[in-house]
């Protein structure tokens, strides 16, 4: 789930292919940087523009978010010109202490009285690349508030994605948000995989948070092969997105890839797609491979179902 440093460099060039794939293939999509607040902190996006956008008719509008570190520039290299360019206002963002996103802080000395204005003078620590799914949700939420502000985006016909570890968030977010109005979780994790073992580390963890024998946001610990970031393992510990997929009632898209390697598709994706096809639309796709080709040789399949899919149910007014 996410991305190993090579991956990340292998992205970079891509992403400097896409703006020229931008300026001579689809000349009408705009692409301008924004600020986001989430939680009084600053979260750096960018908002993609469709063709004849600020006509005077709304938009339907699509909200990406990335897996476990994945970071915008890769959204904005591989999706979002695509996205646009079908006709929807794209929103890309990079989560707290991600690419150039501000830090949370955390202080490391007592803090002081604030003085009459309530202002306080601390030293702190810069929480960088922490994965947390809680926190991470109240970004992707943040993120929903500002496209939802924006002028010529139609608030009822609203659609987010979700790759990887955010494949999960973004069923959280289904059956939580009204706002919601489809759905696309591509080879998500749905919280189901966990130990006895690992589930009882994780809650120590939380134990040594809570009395202060580690730091309060870890970083540099129970660090997974291959990927960027610490886990928060204690805020993983419980959070399971499918336990809420039957709330889930805006038509969804579940994409996988039948050898994922990283979780069992068949107790994650395809169970979470049994539980909300229940209630809503809902489809199940999965493509041969592993995990990483969804990115790679099943790219653009993958992703021209995911635009028809939005299509399908946004673009009806």
């Amino acid at each position: 789930m996410g991305y190993g440093s090579a991956l990340t460099r292998r992205w970079s060039l891509v992403w400097l292919a896409a703006f020229v794939w931008v300026s001579t293939a689809a000349e009408a999509v705009e692409r301008k940087a924004i600020d986001i607040w989430s939680d009084g902190t600053r979260m750096s996006g960018d908002l993609w523009l469709p063709n004849g956008f600020g006509d005077g008719h709304d938009r339907p509008a699509i909200l990406m978010t990335h897996g476990w570190g994945g970071e915008r520039a890769h959204l904005n290299s591989r999706y979002a010109p695509k996205f646009a360019g079908g006709g929807f206002v794209v929103l890309t963002f990079d989560y707290r202490g991600w690419a150039d996103s501000d830090s949370r802080l955390v202080l490391v000395e007592d803090q002081p009285k604030p003085d009459s204005d309530g202002i306080v003078t601390v030293r702190a620590r810069a929480i960088r690349e922490v994965v947390d799914p809680r926190d991470q949700i109240r970004d992707i939420t943040s993120a929903l508030d500002y496209l939802a502000g924006e002028p010529g985006v139609d608030v009822a016909r609203i659609g987010i994605w979700g790759t990887s570890y955010s494949g999960g968030h973004v069923i959280h977010l289904g059956a939580h948000d009204e706002r919601v109005a489809a759905i696309v979780s591509q080879v998500g994790y749905q919280g189901v995989g966990w130990s006895s073992e690992r589930f009882r580390f994780a809650r120590q963890r939380g134990t040594e948070k809570a009395r202060g024998a580690i730091d309060p946001i870890p970083q540099g610990i129970d660090t997974v092969p291959n990927l960027r970031g610490t886990p928060d393992l204690a805020k993983m510990a419980g959070y399971r997105p499918i336990d809420v997929a039957a709330s889930v009632t805006a038509p969804t898209l579940i994409i996988d890839v039948n050898g994922e390697e990283l979780f069992d598709r068949t107790k994650n994706g395809l169970a979470v797609y049994e539980i909300i096809k229940a209630n809503a639309t809902a489809e199940y796709k999965a493509y041969t491979g592993k995990h990483y080709d969804i990115y790679s040789r099943h790219h653009d399949a993958s992703s021209s179902l995911a635009l028809d899919w939005f299509t399908q149910h946004l673009m009806t007014e």
